[in-house]
């Protein structure tokens, strides 16, 4: 049980990271490394811009993501043989998605 509310915690963080006030908490925390920090050394600005591109990387991944699952939603809501409790499956932990996914495959 620890372990699904981990995963359902890890998954939240990631939903998080995506979202727009995540890029103001990074560039606050930026000016007060800047400021605070050790300034504008290279391994400063490096780290920087590691962090910040993590971020640029996880927003574009969720928004692509975000497309998908609305495609396969219409989809599945116009094909009148789709089974309606697929609909839901993207709520559900990753390890119960891909049984899902080998239950689909089976059948």
């Amino acid at each position: 049980m620890a372990f699904k509310e981990i995963s359902n915690g890890l998954t939240q963080l990631g939903v998080l990271t995506a979202r727009p006030a995540a890029f103001i908490l990074y560039l606050v925390y930026c000016l007060l490394w800047l400021c605070f920090g050790n300034g504008l050394e290279w391994h400063s600005l490096a780290t920087l811009a590691t962090w910040g591109m993590t971020l640029v990387i996880q927003r574009a991944e969720h928004r692509d993501t975000q497309a998908i699952h609305a495609k396969l939603d219409e989809l599945l809501k116009v094909h009148g043989d789709a089974k309606n409790d697929l609909m839901d499956v993207d709520e559900k932990d990753a390890e119960e998605v891909e049984q899902e996914r080998l239950r689909v495959r089976a059948s």
